[in-house]
């Protein structure tokens, strides 16, 4: 049997796509390092943890809305390749600072901070660009290959992230420092796209234009409130998961590293299924179950200590991933079909301002729900409570999605009337 090749999607994507995956993964490095650092060689509380999580998404509110109507003022590509080369500076600072004796919470929180500002960014022009190298008919298959190749990186990013924590220590960020470099090289030898958009009106109009674009549309309004929801309770659970690991659960970095490459796989799978489970469910009732699910499954990790640490986290977060993998998959063509192309840019940066930027305040709340109730429960049972907590919040957002695809269908059904009477128009007028 021929091994069956997937589809090329032409140079420009797989460029994209490519530069993509050597990023994530080092992301994934410094995602892993960063809490471990803090906690084994700064010493830092729950607290502290907390903090530094939200200066990860601190950016979004404050730049967020501001960054759409720029960015589509800008050349995407070449902002999106300065973007990457302002992250490889930051990321590169927090070793040398360890090496010279003055790395501090403040520091990272700042690091972490620039970061977050230069990813806003980032992340407008990589939403305009999938559409903008791939043909409509190809972008639920494009951003499947990405969701794919972001679940490999989960995969692999943890298992590589402990081994080269545990044998190089804080120099393991430097992985992710050349992954930017590696990135802007796959920017800068693909052929120009996403040109400045001419666009009529002020700043301050194109700026609100984002957010009543996604509110005026319901489908575009549904998604917002689930993915508000979503984001109001699942950063707790993610913030607070390795301060349950290693001091609740006794967990090793190198445990808790395979367990997440392990509960990677679960994403990887639900990237590769979406696709066939959206045409056979459709994409609203895709999103809306997978939102549900993805929460309720984050409920495994109080098995532990009952059962082992280790494979609880493993299993739990491959749930997890699986059901995360669904909802992204599904959640940027929702939006995207939704819009015309000169819009994208706002549209996905008001979109990211609002269901992002309750992550930062949800980070710290995780933090500080961990400190108060240490002293009656325990690191453990502290820990386990705010998690529950942060997940069942989450799966609020099941209410808001649960009536896209009743909406998705009524415009497929308009669009088939208007298609089945222009026939009929054209021949009167003839």
């Amino acid at each position: 049997m021929r091994l069956r090749l997937p589809e090329s999607l032409g140079r420009g994507f797989n460029l994209f796509w490519g530069g993509q995956l050597v990023s994530t993964v080092g992301d994934r490095v410094t995602i892993f390092v960063v809490p471990t650092l803090m906690i084994f060689k700064l010493h830092a509380s729950a607290l502290q943890v907390g903090v530094v999580a939200m200066a990860q998404y601190l950016g979004i509110p404050l730049l967020g809305p501001v960054a759409g109507v720029l960015v589509d003022r800008w050349d995407k590509r070449w902002t999106m390749l300065s973007c990457d080369l302002v992250r490889l500076a930051a990321v590169t600072v927090i070793p040398v600072a360890y090496w010279q004796g003055f790395l501090s919470t403040p520091l990272l929180f700042g690091c972490v901070a620039v970061v977050s500002g230069a990813t806003i960014f980032f992340n407008v022009g990589y939403l305009v660009a999938v559409p903008a190298v791939v043909e409509k008919p190809h972008l639920i298959r494009a951003y499947s290959r990405l969701e794919g190749s972001n679940s490999v990186a989960e995969v692999a990013g943890p298992s590589i992230a402990a081994g080269l924590y545990n044998a190089f220590g804080v120099a393991a960020l430097l992985v992710d420092a050349a992954s930017y470099l590696v990135s802007a090289a796959c920017f800068r030898f693909m052929r120009p796209w996403g040109e400045k958009t001419v666009a009529q009106g002020s700043v301050w109009e194109r700026l609100t234009l984002g957010f009543r674009l996604n509110w005026d549309d319901p489908v575009l309004r549904r998604v917002v409130l689930a993915a508000v929801t979503l984001n109001s309770g699942g950063p707790i659970f993610v913030t607070v998961l390795p301060v349950l690991a290693y001091r609740g659960l006794g967990v090793s970095v190198a445990t808790y590293g395979a367990a997440m490459s392990v509960a990677a796989a679960g994403a990887l799978l639900g990237a590769v299924v979406a696709p066939k489970i959206s045409e056979r469910l459709g994409l609203g009732r895709t999103f809306a179950w997978a939102l549900l699910l993805h929460c309720l499954v984050g409920l495994g990790v109080l098995a532990a200590p009952a059962l082992p640490a280790g494979p609880v986290i493993a299993v739990t977060m491959g749930c997890y991933g699986f059901f995360m993998s669904c909802i992204n998959v599904c959640s940027a063509p929702t939006r995207q079909l939704r819009m015309s192309a000169e819009n994208q840019g706002v549209m996905h940066a008001a979109y990211r301002s609002v269901t992002w930027g309750v992550i930062p305040l949800a980070a710290l709340v995780g933090g500080v729900a961990v400190a108060l109730l240490t002293g009656p429960l325990g690191i453990r049972d502290a820990a386990r409570v705010a998690m529950a907590g942060g997940t069942l919040l989450a799966a609020f957002s099941f209410v808001s999605a649960v009536r896209i695809q009743p909406l998705l269908d009524a415009a497929d059904r308009q669009k088939e009337q208007v298609a089945g009477t222009e026939p009929e128009l054209a021949d009167t007028t003839s």
